[in-house]
């Protein structure tokens, strides 16, 4: 029979040994994880502009990363909407007053513009894209992408049949004011410009989505005022 001790010995060999293995799977795997979390964001910025339709192609990684380096011009601006001589990659994510902007240019023009959108749901924190119009007004498209949700209620967010209800909605009221677009307790109003159908049982993922959405935009409202004066 094995003392105490002997069995106290082998469980904290075994101990080690797993959080080694287990340790070095991680430092392994973790440059492909960065690769695949770039490229899903990546994906979604496409996908918010229009330019991904996975319904009808699956694409890969390098389809992916030759459409984004083609169509997708990345910018960063500061809270005044001026836009700063940095790059993405240069960007500090702690840097609160520097924000990220993507335009989806197709021959020299702006097709969209893509803002990133994240904040609290329920359960989590959701990521999102929401693509303007060159209007900078009427939404082109929305992705919510990373969340925790609550799979058949709050994790609707992410399908399509809700992601298309803000297609065509507007940010802006008829008399310039940004009022972001609303995610309805139940139905929206027929022909509501800035108002989408909730999700049934979900009205605490649709609070945050609110939230979060309308103090993104916020965020980019000097730049998108001043642009959207440029246009008129």
């Amino acid at each position: 029979m094995h003392s105490n001790r002997y069995t106290l010995l082998f469980a904290a060999a075994v101990t080690i040994v797993a959080s080694i293995l287990l340790a070095s799977a991680a430092t392994f795997l973790k440059p492909l994880q960065d690769r695949n979390e770039a490229l899903n964001v990546k994906k979604n910025i496409l996908k918010a502009a229009g330019l991904v339709n996975e319904h009808s192609h699956k694409y890969s990684a390098d389809e992916i990363e030759k459409m984004y380096a083609e169509k997708i011009r990345e910018q960063i601006i500061d809270s005044k909407g001026n836009h700063l001589a940095v790059t993405l990659k240069e960007l500090d994510p702690k840097d609160t007053g520097k924000f990220p902007i993507f335009f989806d240019v197709e021959n020299g023009d702006t097709a969209a513009v893509i803002i990133p959108v994240s904040g609290k749901g329920l359960w989590s924190t959701i990521y999102g894209y929401i693509a303007l119009k060159p209007d900078l007004n009427t939404v082109q498209g929305i992705t919510f992408y990373k969340h925790g949700e609550t799979p058949g209620l709050g994790g609707e967010i992410e399908k399509e049949w809700f992601t298309e209800n803000f297609k065509d909605t507007e940010i802006f009221d008829a008399t310039g004011v940004l009022v972001s677009i609303t995610v309805a307790k139940g139905e929206a109003p027929k022909g509501a410009k800035h108002t989408v159908d909730g999700i049934s049982g979900s009205t605490l993922t649709g609070n945050g989505i609110n939230r979060f959405l309308k103090a993104d935009l916020k965020k980019y409202q000097p730049w998108l005022e001043r642009h959207r004066k440029e246009l008129n």
